[in-house]
Formats: C-alpha cells, sequence, structure tokens
C-alpha cells in the first residue's frame, strides 16, 4: 500500500509547474501521466479503505463513506491543501470513534506518521516527560513540518474552556492547538529561546567566577604546597532539558547528546543565526489532517446517562440519535468553548449514532465465530452456535448507550468459559465413543434450554440429526435473572398497567408502540415507549395525557378502586405537567396569556396561576375516563396483550398488531394532516378566486 508522501518528481515539478516532463532514472515521463497514474492508485486505495473499514467496523457505513469523501482532496492532492483539513468525529463511549482513525491512518499508510493526543493533558507522556504543547508533541513525532500526517485529538471533550455557568476556564496545557486548528502555522517559541539564551549567560558568569575564584586560590597558596590533583569536568554544558528545547526551537537535526556538549559560545551563535533568519521562524503543518474525537453528552438530551438502560431496544436510542446534525454539535460546543474556538473546529462534524440492532447481533456473532473459530482450529471439531445461543448473548450483552465494551466482555465472560468446558466433554465423550480419530466427522453444538438458564452440549455426527451425547450446563446470566419476576402478583399488576398504556396509545394513534415490557432489568417495573413527533396538535397534546393516565385507569378497571398502586406517581406527575402546559404555556384551554410564576420584572408573564388549577384538574378527569372508556370497549385486544406479557415479558412494534389482532396502518411518527389542511385551504381560495 501507498504511503502518501511527496510525488516521485524532480524539485522542478509540482502541481502547478509549467514542466511538461520529468526525468527519473534516466527515462522521461509526462508530469501529467504520472499524476494521473499516482491519484488512481491513491483512489483504490481509498477504496479498499472504506470497504475494509466497514467490514470491520459494524453498523457506520455511511459515516465512513463520509469520511473517506472528507479525506479525498488531502489525500489525493496534498500539493493544494494549504490548511489543516479538520473532521470531528463525535458520539458515545464505545461507538468506534478512535477505532476508526486508527485503523484509517493504518490502511491509508500513515501510521508511521501518527499522532494521538488525549487532550485532557494528562495522558500522554514521552519517556516520563510530559508534554504541555502540540507544537512540542508533534515535534517529538515522526510527522515533518510541512509534510502531510495525521494527528489525532481524543477526548477533545474534556478540553473545555467555558464551565457549566459559561465562566472562562484557565486552562495551561496545549494552548497552540487553537493556532494549529486555525492555519496550521504555529509561532516561533521565542519565550523558550529566552529562557535558554539567560540561562547560557548565567552559566558564563558562573563559569567566569569559577575562574576569578581558582586564580585567586592558586595564588595564596604557597610555592612548596603539593599541588591537588585536578577535579573531573562534565563533558556536558546542557541538561538533556534544555538541549531538547534548543532542538526543537532552532529546528536542529543534531542529536540532542551532541548539542548538550555545546559550550556558551556555540549554543550563543546558533541562536543569534536563528533570530537573523525570520524563514525559519514558526512551524508549518498546514497539511495536517487533524482528527477531533469525543463524547458530547450534551447533546444526546438525556440518552447518555441511560447506562444502566439494558431494556431498551437498541433501535430505540438508534432511531434517536440518528437524527443528530452539526447544529446539534455546535449548540453542544457553544457549552463548552468560546464562539471563536467553536468556528475554529469547523463544519465537517460526523455524528456517530448509537448501534442499532442489527450492528449489535452482527458484532456478537462475529466475537463468537472468533472465539469457536479458535477452538475449532486447535481440536478439529466443528462447533455450531445456535441462533438461540446469540440471542441470550444479545439480551445480556447489549446497553446500548454504552457501546461495544459491555458486549465483548459479557461474550468472554459467558461464553468463553462455556466453550472450554464443551470442548472438554466433547473430547471425553468422543474418546469414549471410540470417535477421538474422527474428529472431523462429528459436531459439537451449542444450544439453550427451553427455559433458557442452561447450554446444552450435542455431539453429533455431521451426516446425522441424532445425537451422540448431550448434557447441560448452567449459564451465570446475571441480566436474566434480573428481568424475572417470580411473584405473580407483581408480574400481573406490571402486565394490566403497561398493557393500558400501550393498547391506549395505539388505539389513539392508529400505530403500535415501540415496545411495552414487563421483564425489565434495569429497573423494579415496566414501561410502554412510543416514537418521539417533531410537533404536537391539541388534539395530540389531549391524547398524550390520556396515554400517560392508562396506566392507571387500567388497574382501575381490573383492580378496583382499593388496589391501585402507588406505580402511578411518575405518570401522573407526567400527566399534571403536560396538562399544566396545556392551559398555561401553550394556550390550548380557556386561557391566551402565558401563566407562570415569576419574581423578575422584566418576566412578562400571566401570575393568576389559580384559576388554572381548577382547568387542569379537570382535564386529568376528562382524559382518565377517557382512557377508561378505550380500554372497555378494547376488552379483547386488552385480555391478549395482557396474556402475551405475562407469558413472554415483552412484546414490539411487529408484534403489536397479530398480538392484538388490531388494525394499525399510521406510521409511528405521523403528525396531524396540516398538509392536507394547507391543500384542502388553498383549493377553496381558488374556487373563490374563480
Amino acid at each position: 500500500m501507498e504511503a502518501m508522501t511527496s510525488p516521485v518528481t524532480t524539485t522542478t515539478t509540482t502541481i502547478t509547474t509549467t514542466t511538461n516532463a520529468v526525468n527519473i532514472d534516466n527515462e522521461t515521463h509526462n508530469a501529467q501521466t504520472l499524476l494521473s497514474n499516482r491519484v488512481a492508485l491513491r483512489q483504490q486505495v481509498l477504496d479498499i479503505t472504506a470497504n475494509t473499514l466497514k467490514s470491520e467496523l459494524f453498523g457506520l457505513d455511511t459515516l465512513i463513506d463520509r469520511l473517506i469523501d472528507s479525506v479525498r482532496a488531502w489525500y489525493l492532492l496534498p500539493e493544494v491543501i494549504d490548511r489543516p483539513v479538520i473532521v470531528c468525529l463525535w458520539g458515545l463511549t464505545g461507538t468506534g470513534k478512535t477505532q476508526l482513525v486508527r485503523r484509517l491512518a493504518q490502511l491509508l499508510g500513515f501510521y508511521d506518521r501518527f499522532l494521538e493526543v488525549q487532550m485532557d493533558g494528562f495522558s500522554n507522556s514521552t519517556r516520563g516527560m510530559t508534554r504541555d504543547s502540540i507544537a512540542a508533541m508533534l515535534a517529538s513525532s515522526s510527522i515533518v513540518e510541512g509534510e502531510p500526517g495525521i494527528l489525532l485529538l481524543d477526548e477533545f471533550q474534556r478540553f473545555r474552556t467555558r464551565d457549566r455557568k459559561g465562566n472562562d476556564v484557565a486552562v495551561k496545557r496545549y494552548q497552540d492547538v487553537w493556532a494549529l486548528l486555525s492555519d496550521g502555522r504555529l509561532s516561533p517559541p521565542m519565550d523558550a529561546l529566552d529562557r535558554i539564551e539567560l540561562e547560557q549567560a548565567y552559566h558564563q558568569y558562573e563559569a567566569m567566577q569559577a575562574r576569578v575564584d581558582k586564580a585567586n586560590e592558586e595564588s595564596d597558596n604557597d610555592d612548596d604546597a603539593p599541588r591537588k590533583k585536578p577535579k573531573q569536568q562534565s563533558p556536558f554544558h546542557l541538561s538533556a532539558y534544555d538541549a531538547r528545547d534548543l532542538q526543537h526551537a532552532l529546528k536542529l537535526s543534531e542529536p540532542i547528546t551532541q548539542i548538550m556538549r555545546w559550550t556558551p559560545d556555540i549554543v550563543q551563535q546558533r541562536l543569534e543565526q536563528f533570530r537573523n533568519d525570520p524563514s525559519r521562524w514558526g512551524t508549518d503543518h498546514s497539511k495536517l489532517l487533524i482528527l477531533v474525537t469525543g463524547n458530547l453528552d450534551e447533546m444526546y438530551q438525556g440518552v447518555a446517562k441511560r447506562v444502566q438502560d439494558c431494556d431498551t431496544d437498541a433501535d430505540v436510542f438508534h432511531r434517536f440519535t440518528e437524527r443528530l446534525s452539526t447544529i446539534d454539535v455546535k449548540e453542544a460546543l457553544s457549552e463548552r468553548f468560546r464562539p471563536e474556538q467553536v468556528a475554529r473546529l469547523g463544519n465537517q462534524h460526523l455524528v456517530f449514532p448509537s448501534l442499532d440492532r442489527k450492528a449489535y447481533e452482527r458484532l456478537i456473532a462475529d466475537a463468537c465465530s472468533k472465539q469457536v473459530d479458535a477452538v475449532r482450529s486447535a481440536l478439529q471439531l466443528d462447533i455450531e452456535l445456535t441462533p438461540a445461543v446469540l440471542k441470550t448473548l444479545y439480551q445480556n450483552a447489549v446497553f446500548p448507550v454504552q457501546g461495544t465494551r459491555p458486549v465483548f466482555s459479557t461474550v468472554h465472560a459467558v461464553l468463553g468459559p462455556s466453550l472450554g468446558s464443551a470442548a472438554v466433554w466433547a473430547m471425553q465423550k468422543l474418546a469414549q465413543a471410540g470417535l477421538a480419530h474422527r474428529r472431523s466427522q462429528c459436531r459439537l453444538q451449542l444450544d439453550m434450554s427451553d427455559d433458557g438458564k442452561q447450554l446444552v452440549m450435542r455431539l453429533q455426527r455431521v451426516d446425522e440429526t441424532d445425537s451422540i451425547a448431550e448434557q447441560s450446563i448452567a449459564l451465570h446470566l446475571e441480566i436474566d435473572k434480573l428481568r424475572e419476576r417470580a411473584q405473580p402478583d407483581f408480574r400481573a399488576l406490571l402486565a394490566v398497567h403497561e398493557a393500558g398504556h400501550g393498547l391506549v396509545y395505539a388505539l389513539l394513534n392508529h400505530c403500535a408502540p415501540t415496545d411495552v415490557r414487563i421483564n425489565v432489568a434495569s429497573f423494579e417495573g415496566g414501561y410502554a415507549s412510543y416514537a418521539p413527533r417533531v410537533a404536537e396538535s391539541r388534539r395530540m397534546a389531549r391524547d398524550e395525557i390520556c396515554v400517560t393516565l392508562a396506566g392507571r385507569a387500567a388497574e382501575l378497571w381490573v383492580f378496583g378502586k382499593d388496589a391501585v398502586t402507588t406505580g402511578a406517581e411518575e405518570d401522573l406527575s407526567s400527566a399534571t405537567r403536560h396538562a399544566a402546559r396545556y392551559h398555561r404555556h401553550w394556550a390550548m384551554g380557556d386561557r391566551l396569556s402565558r401563566t407562570d410564576v415569576t419574581h423578575d420584572v422584566e418576566q412578562h408573564v400571566n401570575t393568576d396561576i389559580d384559576a388554572s388549577n381548577a382547568q387542569i384538574e379537570a382535564t386529568l378527569q376528562t382524559e382518565l375516563a377517557r382512557a377508561q372508556q378505550l380500554l372497555q370497549d378494547a376488552r379483547a385486544p386488552f385480555e391478549k396483550l395482557v396474556k402475551a406479557l405475562l407469558e413472554n415479558g415483552c412484546v414490539d412494534a411487529k408484534q403489536f398488531a397479530a398480538v392484538t389482532g388490531l388494525e394499525l396502518p399510521a406510521k409511528s411518527d405521523a403528525l396531524e394532516p396540516w398538509n392536507a389542511a394547507w391543500q384542502r385551504f388553498a383549493a377553496n381560495d381558488l374556487q373563490q378566486v374563480a
């Protein structure tokens, strides 16, 4: 694979040269032909890189294509680049941002010119010497000034320059990063030169004073006194730190140990030469590819904090996070950085959505396949994992907000020991059956028991369905154990309550809820989830209150007034909040003014909130009664849904219509038919004009 270096031409050839021919190895080549061939070759490298990344990082195909497009000009024609190419990658933890950047550098042949900086300011060190500037780290790296290279600024969100109140934060390290992001050109470290020059002057003074003191001492001594043996002196005149700073500041090619031997006169001479040659001032890194990565929890609106959620389907989080854009990124960045700093990060912001269910399933299958292949090649025995095993691993491994790391941890902890035990058991059984020498004709199948608590090991011949031997071993599946609701009364309560929410939502919106679940590990309870909508009408606002109260309505209907539970507390709070905004903020009741409490004279609101309290309560009572009536009119679907929840623990959107027998033709994100209303309105105007 070709690394991106300067084109193989003489010094007379550049992109803008008028020279038509180039001499290489005593052969004449057309410059335009060489350029075309190089661009074509690198385009092939980009295509191979994109395909390789897509095969290794699941669920990121669109982002990989955008990243490749963003670096295309920089990679194909580095000569035309006059300022750094900046691409920012933002996402939840464990979505593959850093891995993608490192792999990109490898595949493009740039790993020898790749520098990774942790922007927390404390994770970088080189031979025990911490770096306070990006320039110093670049100088210590293999990236050559003025040549293309890749710089990764990782965990950039930790480099915040504004606190949560919007006040400036004093940041000492890496302050030159903003100049680097601006145009790639860094100012010369004149402060370091001044310090070195001052230290050299001090050393010269000390040396001169020592010679004077020695001369005075010798003149005072008696001529007949025996002379002392002269002391050994160090050959070094500079410390390693000063020599390193001098090397970086003056852009010297000499090794540090040689610079350490320079006398103050030599150092002073080099400093004067540098100061008298402005062409050597500053550092040019304008051809860098700068990749910024980080986690901006602010733009995920609470999703990032749901680290314990292993119950919500990964597709739910994926649909929410894939809608985020550059606008959301800039809004989140403005809470951490000053406006001019946000501007220097540019507009190339790639937002990583959380992985969807399909990506997690591929990830688990791939991780399992690697472990199985290792055992298979060692034992020469075919091993098969059934879909039930992969499904069980998914249920216990996936925390959608935490990304891939919990998946690898669970696969290793659950499958690794079980696979080892199964292999040992299979070898013993093959030996007992006299088939040890014919292992290649046999297969070890790993399946789940009917109750989902044990791993079933079946040893079979490849061409037969009957088992040579079969045995089950217990699996430690902590998440599945947490999801068990062994107490029948509690399961019945959860099923009735959540069925009320889910069914009323379906009846009012003519579409299935995203998920209705009572086997929850994240907390003691259940939930019904719905697709968010970008706008809400007056009717939709009333429907949302009705759906929120439907759990309490189901409890009243099935259990009676005295048996309703405290589990509706959050529902009641949410419904009350929604009803209050309905009347006080949205002007959907009898009052038009914005009603609220305030102590600020500049807040022009109607502070008469008492009058709206009765309206809020009336709305809640009306919507509760409506929810009760809807459930009673749909008793058969309600009973089917409750029974399905008791039996399976959950009903997702794909199953909902089949379980309840309802026709649900609407889309989950459907809005009020405002466009159709506008078309009717416009058509009436045209008819009146005619």
